[in-house]
């Protein structure tokens, strides 16, 4: 497994593993809120419904079976009654075929009965009160099982679903010569359903969620390294392509420096001293692309007269292009231009690589013009020539590192970095550089400073 695809993976697991966490404590610390949100409304309903059903038995001389009954509609409640601690039978034939709700209510009243002296008792009236607790019961026992203890109206906490937990609450009411106690046995069934549905369903979805998480993160970071990669494949090539192109004038250099050492020629050193040169240019090359990778690319701003600039470098080429017999024509605007903030030894660096090319590509008898204008508050310089040309396919390659047209392959003078290290400076100057095609063939290079 190569770095890269390493490095995929190990991303890809990194940023899933954050987002997955992030994810489960998110929904972890929203069920909670949830369920005891859940859990309140329900307190408040159950402590709704007492502060009703004491107001009720106090008002009223006659406790009916009817009432009584509505209180157990839809298994909400299960509901006993004991005056002066005799039990009160208000429906014989229902209490015998449901035996879930005898057994709840029985084990209610022990409970209460065993736990009278330590309970607390909230006050509804000066004639009421009340009392309430869990009331816990395996579905593997048969016998009797109390892990309760006293809890306030918010403190209910459903656990292990295996167990069947009640809400209960006992009122106490003095009337006449009467104790009354209303025992209200809830079931938490209800709520506790609802619990595991929501905590499946969010299972469900974060099982989703993950799973187009994982697959994005896969996909997203694949494209980020992709550049990467294609970077990492360009430094292989530069440094085989430098390798390749660097062996050659030092072998030749080495060969030639026998050669004269051994006739005591000086032809050889000449050649010796070109190929040294020309060793030079590559590695200067190659260390200005080195500082533009690294942002250590020195660029000195100052103020720069880029008429000026562009008709001493042009100059500088007339012997090399009239050997040629290619003329050289600057074209000047007639009001001076303004000061250009930029670095004047890179800019003649970029006129050079330009003014080199279209030299060394265009015929003889042709022609090559330079052009400077300052158009909205934007220096463009122009550099036209009737050479050979460039094909549009090669227009997006033309400024890639070591990249040269097949037509230039036979040069020896130009290693395919000079374009790169033009765009690089201007890029530098926060500037643009851009080719056509120069109306009747060639080619034309504009370069845009701000």
């Amino acid at each position: 497994m190569n770095t890269i695809k390493k490095a995929h993976l190990q991303l890809t697991l990194l940023s899933g593993s954050i987002t997955t966490l992030i994810l489960v404590i998110m929904t972890l610390g929203y069920l909670f809120i949830s369920e005891n949100n859940m859990i309140k409304n329900k307190m408040y309903s159950y402590q709704s419904d007492i502060y009703t059903i004491a107001s009720y038995v106090e008002q009223q001389n006659i406790i009916s079976n009817t009432w009584l009954s509505q209180l157990e509609s839809n298994n909400k409640y299960y509901v006993s009654l004991k005056d002066n601690n005799t039990e009160f039978l208000y429906d014989i034939n229902k209490t015998q075929e449901n035996s879930i709700r005898k057994i709840a209510l029985d084990k209610a009243w022990d409970f209460y009965q065993y736990k009278n002296f330590s309970q607390t008792r909230h006050t509804l009236s000066y004639k009421s009160s009340y009392v309430s607790f869990i009331l816990r019961q395996s579905n593997k026992e048969k016998e009797k099982l109390f892990s309760a203890a006293h809890t306030s109206d918010t403190d209910i906490k459903v656990n292990n679903t295996k167990v069947t937990s009640y809400c209960c609450f006992v009122i106490q009411i003095e009337k006449n010569t009467s104790n009354l106690e209303i025992l209200l046995v809830a079931p938490l069934d209800n709520i506790q359903n609802q619990i595991i549905k929501q905590r499946f369903l969010f299972l469900g979805i974060i099982i989703l969620a993950l799973t187009a998480i994982w697959i994005f993160a896969w996909i997203f970071i694949g494209k980020v390294l992709k550049p990467i990669e294609a970077n990492r494949l360009r430094q292989n090539q530069f440094i085989a392509s430098a390798s390749h192109e660097l062996r050659t004038p030092l072998a030749i250099i080495l060969s030639c420096a026998e050669a004269g050492l051994d006739k005591d020629i000086c032809s050889e050193l000449t050649t010796i001293k070109n190929e040294a040169l020309r060793t030079s240019r590559l590695l200067n090359d190659m260390l200005t692309l080195l500082s533009y990778d690294t942002g250590q690319l020195d660029i000195k701003l100052a103020p720069t007269q880029l008429d000026t600039l562009v008709l001493n470098t042009s100059e500088a080429f007339e012997n090399m292009a009239a050997a040629k017999h290619i003329k050289v024509n600057v074209s000047l605007p007639e009001n001076p231009l303004p000061d250009c903030i930029c670095d004047s030894d890179r800019i003649v660096q970029v006129l050079t690589i330009l003014l080199h090319n279209a030299i060394s590509y265009t015929p003889e008898d042709g022609t090559i013009r330079l052009s400077v204008s300052y158009i909205k508050k934007h220096f463009e310089v122009k550099i036209s020539d009737t050479g050979i040309g460039i094909s549009d396919e090669e227009k997006t390659k033309i400024f890639d590192r070591f990249y040269r047209s097949e037509k230039a392959r036979s040069d020896k003078t130009h290693f395919g970095l000079g374009l790169s290290i033009a765009n690089d400076i201007i890029i530098a100057h926060h500037g643009s550089i851009k080719v056509t095609d120069t109306p009747g063939g060639g080619t034309t290079f504009v370069i845009i400073i701000s």
